[in-house]
C-alpha cells in the first residue's frame, strides 16, 4: 500500500527517511516541498538526490482528496467539495477578509454531536477523517488560491467548525495541528489556529496538554435544560464541569520540553490566548430572551472569555428561524454591559451552503449528483 505522507508530521516522517537509510534533515526539506510549495510529483523536489526520489516514490505519495466541486460566493467566500471515499464528501471553505484570509476546516465525515440547529448533526457521523485527510483541506485551499510559497500564503488562520467535533478525532487532529503549526510546513501561530468543540471536557484537557492552541466552545445555551436540547452532549458534561475544563485550559500547562530551544510551538507551556470564545447560535423565541443573556453572563462569570453570536442559518425541516436583528442587539447589549465582549459573527457565503450551520446541509445529495453525472 502506498504510504501518503499528508498523514505524517515532522517525527513521524523523519523515521521513515531514517528507515530508507537518508539523513534525517531530509524530512524537513521534504515537509517544504509537500506544504511550502505544495508538490505532490517527487521529480519537481530538485534538491532531493534522484535515486532517493525515486526510492520514496516506490513506498509513497503526496495523496490529496480529490476536488469534487469548487464554488464562489457572492461575496467571496470559496467552498470546496472534497471526496472522502465511499460516496462520502467534506466541504472546506475559505473567508476572504482585509486583514486575514481563514479556512474552516473538517474533522470528521458527519458528526455524532446531534445538535439540534445544525444541519452537519443531523447528517450523523459515517466516520474520522485522517490527519491527511484534514491536512489535504489546506493543501487544496492553498494550491486553489495560487499560493505556491511560504511568503505567500492566502490562508492567514485556520479554524476547526466545519463538519464534525474535533475532540472526538484527536488522535488524527493533533498530528494534523503539529504540521500546520511546524515551521517547516504552514508555520502557522498557535494564536491563528481555533479548534472549536461542543465540550468533550476530558479531551479538551488532552489538548491543552499535547497542543494548546486557541480554544472556542459552542456553547448555545446558558442553562442545563435547555442545553440539553440544543447540545445533547451536555447530559454528559453539564455546564459546571464544561466551565470548570474551561478555567483549566486557560492555565499554564505542563511542558516536557519547555525550556529547550529545540521545543516545538505544540510543546509551549499554556494556552496561547487568555480568553475562551462561547459561540452561541441566536434562535427565535428558543434562547434569545434577555433573561437568556443575564443568565450567559452569571454562568460565564469565572471564566475569561468573549462571546461570538452567530445568527442561525437556515435549513429546510430545522424548526427553527434566525432571531430579529432587534433580539440579537439586544442580546449582544447585555453582555456588554455586563462587562463582555460580544461580536455578532458577519454570514458569509450563505448563498452556496457555506455559512455556519450550513455546511453539511446537501453533501450527500450533492455528492450522489455528482456520481450520477460522471456515469451517464
Amino acid at each position: 500500500m502506498t504510504l501518503n505522507l499528508l498523514d505524517y508530521d515532522l517525527e513521524r516522517l523523519t523515521g521513515l527517511i531514517t528507515d530508507l537509510g537518508e539523513k534525517p534533515f531530509r524530512a524537513r526539506q521534504l515537509l517544504k516541498w509537500i506544504h511550502q510549495y505544495g508538490a505532490d510529483d517527487f521529480a519537481s523536489m530538485t534538491d532531493l538526490a534522484k535515486a532517493f526520489r525515486e526510492r520514496l516514490a516506490g513506498v509513497a505519495g503526496v495523496l490529496p482528496p480529490e476536488l469534487l466541486r469548487h464554488s464562489v460566493a457572492s461575496d467571496g467566500t470559496q467552498k470546496w467539495l472534497l471526496s472522502a471515499g465511499g460516496g462520502n464528501a467534506v466541504e472546506v471553505v475559505f473567508i476572504p477578509e482585509q486583514e486575514r484570509g481563514t479556512l474552516c476546516v473538517s474533522s470528521q465525515v458527519g458528526c455524532a454531536m446531534a445538535c439540534t440547529f445544525c444541519s452537519t448533526g443531523r447528517q450523523g457521523l459515517n466516520r474520522n477523517l485522517t490527519a491527511g485527510e484534514i491536512l489535504g483541506q489546506l493543501w487544496w485551499a492553498n494550491k486553489a488560491l495560487g499560493a505556491v510559497h511560504k511568503r505567500d500564503r492566502a490562508v492567514s488562520n485556520v479554524v476547526f467548525m466545519g463538519m464534525g467535533e474535533p475532540l472526538l478525532n484527536l488522535d488524527n487532529v493533533i498530528p494534523a495541528l503539529h504540521v500546520m503549526l511546524d515551521d517547516h510546513a504552514y508555520g502557522l501561530s498557535r494564536r491563528r489556529v481555533t479548534v472549536s468543540t461542543s465540550g468533550i471536557v476530558p479531551n479538551m484537557d488532552r489538548l491543552r496538554e499535547e497542543c494548546p492552541v486557541a480554544l472556542a466552545v459552542s456553547l448555545h445555551a446558558p442553562n442545563d435544560g435547555l442545553r440539553d436540547e440544543l447540545v445533547p452532549v451536555n447530559r454528559k458534561y453539564p455546564l459546571r464541569e464544561l466551565m470548570a475544563a474551561c478555567r483549566r485550559y486557560l492555565e499554564a500547562a505542563e511542558s516536557t520540553d519547555s525550556t529547550s530551544p529545540a521545543a516545538r510551538k505544540w510543546q509551549r507551556a499554556g494556552a496561547p490566548r487568555d480568553f475562551i470564545t462561547f459561540e452561541y447560535v441566536l434562535l427565535d423565541g428558543v434562547n434569545d430572551h434577555p433573561r437568556h443573556a443575564r443568565e450567559l453572563v452569571a454562568v460565564t462569570e469565572d471564566v475569561p472569555c468573549k462571546f461570538n453570536l452567530i445568527p442561525f442559518n437556515p435549513f429546510p425541516h430545522s424548526g427553527y428561524t434566525r432571531s430579529a436583528p432587534d433580539a440579537v442587539r439586544r442580546f449582544r447589549d447585555i453582555l456588554g454591559q455586563a462587562g463582555r465582549i460580544a461580536t455578532v459573527r458577519r454570514t458569509r457565503g450563505d448563498d452556496i451552503d457555506a455559512a455556519c450551520g450550513q455546511l453539511a446541509g446537501r453533501v450527500r445529495e450533492r455528492t450522489r449528483r455528482l456520481a450520477a453525472e460522471t456515469t451517464r
